[in-house]
């Protein structure tokens, strides 16, 4: 069993990131260096076919806090960050995507929520009054039709499970990983959807989104998203899969 520290774990998930990643860790690095908790982040290279892995390399050199994680071939968003979950040793959980679209910087508004909110897990959200975005239109649409799809399946009483930043309890985690099957972007809704039918409390928290490098999403990802999320409804209310889990 391993021992859990008074410390900060970021995982950061990347593919293919060889134009944002070294900026990406700098920014975090710095940003972190001045918070009150000590720090590790944890760098998921989930197959990447460019030279991300040798930047990572380099950089990983210089910061003794990176933890560099690497997978032979691309398996997807949400089996990187739960194998990178297996070298986590900080009381508190981050995911955070490898572009700076969100900047590290936000972390800090996280654990002021989750201490005045007692929350148990603190979800960045595009739909939160205060969140600031510089977002393509299509993407906004897109997000927002996924809200409803997700609350009129699951009932969730959040509006938006795939903003790329997330703060976790430890124990929350450790509890529902096990229970994850899905490898890839519903990844999110399948952990949130198993911690609220734990009792955890989920808030939602402010962002700032600057979206830095060139996304897009094909047809492929949205119906992939979609399927999953079905087969994560099936699992919850027609298997009972998470019931016994």
């Amino acid at each position: 069993m391993k021992e859990i520290d008074d410390k900060i774990s970021l995982i950061i998930p990347v593919y293919n990131g060889s134009s944002c990643i070294e900026e990406t860790l700098r920014e975090t690095i710095k940003t972190l260096k001045d918070f009150p908790f000590r720090y590790e982040i944890i760098v998921v290279d989930d197959g990447s076919k460019d030279d991300t892995f040798l930047k990572l390399k380099k950089i990983s050199q210089e910061y003794p806090q990176i933890i560099l994680v690497r997978n032979k071939r691309n398996f997807g968003k949400g089996r990187a960050i739960k194998k990178g979950f297996r070298f986590c040793r900080g009381k508190w959980v981050v995911f955070m995507d490898a572009d700076l679209s969100l900047h590290p910087r936000q972390i800090s508004t996280f654990f002021d929520i989750m201490s005045l909110t007692d929350a148990d897990v603190v979800i960045g959200s595009k739909f939160h009054p205060n969140s600031c975005l510089n977002y393509p239109i299509l993407r906004r649409f897109l997000s927002l039709g996924y809200y409803y799809f997700v609350k009129l399946l699951f009932g969730l009483p959040i509006r938006d499970t795939q903003t790329g930043l997330k703060l976790f309890k430890y124990e929350v985690l450790e509890k529902v990983f096990p229970r994850i099957l899905v490898k890839q972007f519903a990844f999110d809704v399948e952990i949130l959807v198993n911690a609220h039918r734990l009792g955890y409390k989920i808030v939602e928290a402010p962002v700032r989104i600057v979206q830095h490098w060139s996304s897009s999403v094909g047809l492929r990802s949205i119906w992939n998203i979609f399927i999953d999320t079905l087969a994560i409804f099936y699992r919850c209310y027609i298997l009972r899969y998470y019931d016994k889990a």
